[in-house]
């Protein structure tokens, strides 16, 4: 006998004893025992325990039988399949006993079972039997008309069961929905509660048939007769099922919806509130199917907002101080006992109405300019409602207005674009808004206050600036709300919030009359006993210091007075280390912000808080706080004297370069380059040496921002203390060469390196001279083989050459030298190809800011190069003519030009040549030359090579960028040419003159690019392509250019998505037919097209429309499908409701993906193509999983345990589980 059988015999035995200590002891320890995962138990054991517990079920001692039912849900992963039988048989019976508390226990084991069993995607068949075993027990339980806690306990547990397992319960469905129906007319509430939430559980994953038939019943039952009880409670029923599985109601709706609304002319507001709560589930979860009603939605529910028969507003107006009598009470005397205020229900209705509203604004932003129409002055009108629980929804209606209002993300790119309509609609509303809450603001309710604040607080979040004039009403509000002895701790942070966001979003001239009011209650609050609101308060204070005394330009105002308070309150915090850690960092980043706006009338005070500083600098919690303060003090115009603590400091912010934590390295980088900058009087090489010692390793190609932070403080240090770079040669320079090296350098990076070398060889530092520097920088280029004219990477040749061309212009004398090796480096044949391709990117980037024109040979030795057998030669030569002629304009633009007339076969490279002259010059500079260069490109706009014709378009489109009144409209006349060649030059021009960042030609865009977009139906494929291609890059750039066309061009784009047959074509090669499909490009760029709409439009896009498209892709090409997965994916989380309506026919395409094999014989690209396939459809079922419907899907629950099943495609499903969903999005090119 094993010890844990032996321990547990012991334990079962202990439980027959008579004391009834020794049982409970004895059933605890058993339960310990339990817990443990290790535990195994024989058979004889396990039948052993079952029976115990199942009779520990009936003890006398209440706790013992408590302690038996949690025993039982460890015990249920731990036995055999039919002794689990055993108990759920055992327990079903008791369930029906005659004695109540054995009852009780029983349906808590029933409980406590389900809750333990292993969830239905496990594929276990343990779950399925229970169920059922359990389901048919509770039908009959059920059916006990008797007794109604038999009723209920059994409705409860099925209720929990459908809840977790409905899926593995389909046998029983239509049992189960025969049963419930018929509990839906007892006469007990809580029996029909209990089965409405039965229902509700079981919709979710029953099949359409059961789903018709529950839905039809209900409407059968709502249309008899007059409307009593049993109305509402379908109407309950019907609003149950909706939230749950809404989108299968949407097809009913045209019946049930005029059953509604006629029951809102009933005189019941209990079945009015109904109706509104199954209005508010209809328009949430069934939008498409909702949208022809919401007109006659909004109206009931502005009819019934204001539905309150038993009170007067008019008179409460009419005499201001009844304000004061709680509820109004005091009207209606004459009806003395007729009517009381409790059997009042209207404030039901006028909640349910409101919440419905809501739901309307929050899910139709399409709606927004009419909502503010008819919704808007309705809300406003009733903030003075008297019911405290419906004001507090009338507030939230208005917050999620003016939420709307927010203009959506992307369109805000758009410079001088028009205000949208509703931003200007809820300016309009500003004052009388104000009028509404300024009362309120000083009510006694504090959940009306909240209110206020919270929509005071959207309003300036939505509208910066716009509450400014309203400031002095709003004040008093703010000021009674921190001051008020009864404010809960809530109010006043809500209170404190908001001032916060009114301080933010404003300028601080109007504020600076309230400011002697305001400030002593903030500081008051600084000083609070609770810490959120202490933490809360110092943010105030913060912002406050920077309203008192704006460091960006001169303010009249007088901070004197306030300083004192301000400081010591702040002081009094910074000092206290037994405080919470977000206090501490606010009052380090609050006192911060005082010394550097008002650090001169500090006085002595000054340098004992900079100690303190120093201190926290020491202290790990608090040191990346200090260090930014440190920054913020250090960069203040009004030069705080730091000396005393950079000493000490200097060493310490050293220390933090070796830390791992990245945010410190980064701030501490940036606080010493402001520190160098403006501090380099007090500093001597040996201070600095303990940062220069810790630079060489932060400046690795793995972190390229930081390694840019870092030089950038080099460049500051050879700047403004030279000295301390005498030994730079040793361990930092080799760093900075590696990373000049990089493939990776580019951009900012780069730029930071150029800088520092200019400045390194001005320092005249040891092995930093003109000729070691250029030695160091283009040695690589020698030692490579020729053969390997690309072993350095290509992107390193360009990081050289702009360094070569920094030290030249910073070493004018020795740079004519150079520029003579380098021409002799590009002649001499014997040169190797890498140190050619080097030799012209350096003369390029030299000429680029020095006028080559002495050298008479280069123009000669470029076009030589043009005729190079090695195609990187002849790029470099290509990059080299356009460089020098942005140096020298008048000498080499014409002579490019000609050569461009003249040479047909180099068109190519002298075009790109073009391109780095049109996208390098400033616009002053092109404007004399712009009509000759547009001349010569139209000519060639028809070349029949492709990638000839893409450099035309980009010249085009950015030279349209530099008069673009003139110009733009050239190329639109263009689109009526009747070569479809040049169209696409033209259309593809357009896609080059949207940029990502607001120019001037925007406006004029707007005006015509709905001309450019017709080509989506151009009848040239190619045409169309490119015009998509256009259109994404608008939709991407500047959303705000096509936003108002979506409704005209949508259509045109969705036709594009469409497989054509008479674009497929079979091509024989040899004894193979090859089917070749010319449509393939066109679709590809239609679905990218969707795929950016999602991100910068999703607000203007019918989702159901747009899914029927999705599920085409599913289906189509390779290429597409990996598209639309991640698509699929990415509405999962943008908008679930309507992925869960359309389920059930997005799930079998991704079956047929996942399961489809491939055929033996094929090549390995195959192969790879199908895994990579799967992959993609698995990561979008993992999408959609997190839907917490889709897991109750019939059709889902089957297609995942069929995952789970197959070995292959659960290993699959395992490793992508983790994956980010936009994984494969990033790589994909959405310009």
């Amino acid at each position: 006998m094993s010890n844990v059988t032996y321990h547990i015999s012991n334990l079962l035995e202990k439980m027959t004893s008579t004391d009834k200590d020794f049982r409970f002891m004895a059933t605890n320890d058993l339960m310990m025992e339990l817990q443990k995962d290790s535990i195994k138990l024989d058979e004889d054991s396990e039948r052993k325990v079952v029976t115990m517990l199942l009779k520990l079920l009936e003890d006398k001692n209440g706790e013992v039988q408590n302690l038996a039912v949690k025993c039982l849900g460890p015990l249920v992963s731990k036995v055999k399949e039919y002794q689990v039988e055993t108990m759920v048989d055992t327990l079903c019976s008791n369930m029906v006993s005659d004695k109540e508390q054995l009852r009780d226990i029983s349906s808590m084991g029933l409980k406590t079972v389900i809750a333990e069993l292993p969830p239905a995607s496990a594929g276990l068949c343990l779950t399925a039997n229970v169920c059922k075993k359990i389901t048919s027990q509770l039908i009959g339980a059920m059916g006990k008309q008797d007794d109604v806690s038999v009723q209920l306990e059994a409705l409860d547990i099925l209720s929990d069961m459908l809840g977790r397992l409905s899926s593995t319960l389909v046998s029983f469905h239509q049992s189960i929905l025969t049963s419930l129906l018929p509990q839906l007319t007892s006469p007990r509430m809580a029996v029909r509660k209990r089965a409405i939430m039965a229902l509700g559980h079981l919709v979710p994953s029953c099949s359409p048939a059961l789903f018709t038939q529950l839905a039809e019943h209900l409407m059968k039952e709502m249309s008899r007769g007059s409307p009593g009880a049993n109305t509402r409670t379908y109407i309950q029923c019907l609003t149950t099922i909706t939230r749950q599985g809404g989108h299968r109601v949407g097809e009913h709706l045209e019946k049930i919806i005029p059953m509604m609304v006629k029951f809102c002319n009933v005189e019941d507001d209990e079945l009015r509130e109904n109706c509104f709560q199954a209005f508010e589930a209809f328009v949430r979860r069934c939008p498409k199917e909702m949208s022809p009603h919401i007109a006659m939605v909004i109206k009931l529910c502005l009819k019934y907002i204001t539905h309150d028969p038993n009170y007067n507003y008019d008179a409460e107006e009419d005499q201001e101080d009844s304000m004061d009598l709680e509820n109004g009470e005091d009207e209606d005397q004459e009806s003395d006992d007729e009517y009381s205020d409790d059997d009042d229900m209207s404030w039901k209705v006028r909640r349910s109405s409101v919440k419905c509203l809501e739901a309307v604004i929050s899910s139709r932003r399409d709606l927004l300019v009419d909502l503010y129409g008819s919704v808007c002055p309705t809300l406003v009108s009733r903030f003075k409602e008297r019911e405290e629980n419906v004001k507090s929804d009338i507030f939230l209606a208005f917050v999620a207005l003016v939420r709307q209002t927010k203009p959506p993300h992307g369109s805000a790119l758009d410079a001088g674009a028009k205000e949208d309509p509703a931003v200007t609609l809820l300016k309009k509303q500003v004052p009388t808004v104000i009028k509404a809450l300024h009362k309120q603001l000083k009510e006694k309710s504090m959940k009306s206050r909240q209110g206020c604040f919270s929509i005071l607080t959207e309003m300036a979040n939505v509208l910066p600036g716009a509450l400014g004039e309203h400031i002095p009403n709003l004040i008093p509000g703010i000021v009674y709300s921190l001051t008020d002895k009864s404010t809960s701790s809530n109010m006043k942070i809500d209170a404190l919030a908001f001032l916060h966001v009114l301080l933010s979003s404003h300028t601080p001239e109007v504020f600076h009359s309230h400011i002697k009011i305001i400030l002593p209650p903030v500081i008051h609050c600084v000083e609070d006993s609770f810490y959120k609101i202490t933490s809360e308060a110092l943010q105030v204070t913060q912002q406050m210091v920077k309203t008192m005394r704006p460091l960006e330009k001169q303010s009249s105002f007088d901070a004197k007075p306030y300083v004192k308070d301000v400081f010591s309150s702040t002081l009094k915090r910074l000092k206290a280390a037994d405080i919470d850690q977000e206090v501490k960092e606010r009052a380090i980043s609050c006192m911060g912000h005082i010394v550097s706006h008002l650090g001169d009338q500090l006085g002595g005070d000054l340098q004992p808080t900079l100690q303190i500083f120093l201190e926290r600098l020491k202290n790990e919690i608090t040191r990346l706080t200090a260090v930014k303060t440190l920054s913020l003090v250090a960069a203040s115009p009004l030069k705080i004297d730091l000396r005393p603590i950079l000493t000490e400091g200097i060493p310490i912010l050293g220390s933090f370069l070796r830390k791992n934590q990245r945010a410190l390295k980064l701030n501490t980088l940036t606080a010493l380059n402001i520190i160098v900058t403006n501090y380099n009087d007090c500093f001597k090489p040996a201070m600095l040496e303990s940062v220069l010692n810790e630079l060489p390793a932060l400046l690795q190609e793995s972190d390229m921002h930081i390694s840019q932070v870092a030089i950038m403080l080099l460049t500051c240090m050879a700047k403004v203390c030279p000295t301390s770079l005498a030994k730079i040669g040793g361990a930092i320079l080799p760093e900075v060469l590696r990373l000049v090296h990089s493939p990776l350098l580019q951009g900012g990076a780069l730029g930071s390196i150029v800088e520092f070398f200019q400045a390194l060889v001005l320092t005249k530092a040891s092995n930093t001279g003109y000729s070691d520097l250029m030695k160091a920088l283009t040695g690589p280029f020698y030692k490579a083989k020729s053969s390997e004219s690309m072993s350095v990477h290509r992107q390193s040749y360009y990081s050289v050459a702009k360094c070569v061309a920094a030290l030249s212009s910073a070493c004018p004398k020795e740079s004519s030298g150079t520029v003579n090796n380098l021409i002799q480096e590009v002649k001499n044949q014997r040169t190797s190809e890498s140190v050619r391709i080097l030799s012209f990117l350096c003369l390029g980037e030299v000429g680029r800011t020095t006028n080559l024109g002495g050298h008479k040979e280069l123009k000669t030795v470029i076009m030589e190069a043009f005729s190079s057998p090695n195609e990187e030669v002849k790029f470099a030569a290509s990059c080299t003519l356009g460089n020098i002629c942005v140096g020298n304009l008048e000498e080499y633009l014409p002579f490019l030009l000609k050569e461009i007339g003249g040479q047909p076969k180099r068109q190519y490279l002298l075009l790109h040549s073009l391109k780095e002259v049109i996208s390098a010059l400033s616009a002053e500079n092109l404007k004399p030359h712009v009509e000759n260069i547009w001349t010569l490109l139209f000519k060639n706009c028809e070349c029949a090579e492709e990638g000839t014709r893409n450099v035309v378009a980009e010249c085009l489109g950015k030279l349209t960028l530099v008069n673009p009144s003139q110009l733009l409209s050239r190329l639109k006349k263009q689109l009526s040419s009747g070569s479809s060649l040049a169209r696409s030059t033209v259309v593809t021009a357009v896609k080059f003159t949207i940029v990502d960042h607001p120019v001037p030609i925007d406006s004029l865009l707007k005006e015509c690019i709905g001309d450019f977009l017709k080509t989506i139906q151009d009848p040239d494929l190619n045409v169309r392509r490119v015009a998509l291609v256009m259109f994404n890059s608008a939709a991407h750039n500047k959303p705000g250019l096509i936003r108002g066309l979506l409704t005209a061009v949508l259509p045109k784009l969705y036709s594009e998505t469409q497989i054509r047959k008479d674009l497929i074509r079979e091509v024989e090669m040899g004894p193979f037919k090859h089917t070749v499909d010319d449509g393939l490009d066109v679709r590809k760029a239609a679905f990218e097209c969707m795929y950016t709409l999602l991100d910068s439009c999703l607000d203007c896009l019918d989702i159901f429309e747009f899914l029927n498209h999705v599920e085409e892709g599913l289906k189509d090409h390779y290429d597409i499908r990996m598209l639309t997965f991640i698509m699929l994916a990415r509405l999962a989380s943008l908008s679930p409701a309507a992925v869960v309506q359309r389920l059930e026919r997005l799930v079998e395409p991704l079956r047929a993906t996942c399961t489809t094999k491939v055929k033996a014989g094929s090549v390995k690209q195959e192969f790879e193509k199908q895994e990579e396939l799967r992959r993609s459809a698995m990561r979008a079922v993992a999408a959609l999983l997190s839907i917490s419907e889709v897991e109750k899907s019939p059709i889902m629950a089957d297609f995942v345990n069929q995952i789970r099943t197959n070995a292959e495609m659960a290993t699959i499903f395992e490793s992508v589980q983790g994956d980010p969903i936009s994984g494969a999005v990033e790589s994909m090119d959405t310009s």
